[in-house]
């Protein structure tokens, strides 16, 4: 198992695998989220190309609509 460090945590993960099925695993639903992979924020179209390596960092916030 390798990590990936989420919104300053540590999760544990098998890789290589991509920032799409990494949001899968967490639960969380590719587009209603948005993400800063070291840095850089990515597009939702790029989720599924992305690939992830050990100790990288993400930032994940979720979309939330309302009014």
């Amino acid at each position: 198992m390798n990590r990936i460090i989420a919104n300053g945590q540590p999760i544990a993960t098998r890789l290589p695998c991509t920032l799409e099925e990494f949001l899968v695993a967490q639960k969380l639903l590719p587009r209603s989220v948005v993400v800063e992979h070291n840095g850089e924020a990515v597009a939702p179209s790029e989720f599924s190309k992305r690939r992830l390596h050990a100790n990288d960092r993400l930032e994940i916030v979720k979309i939330v609509a309302g009014g």
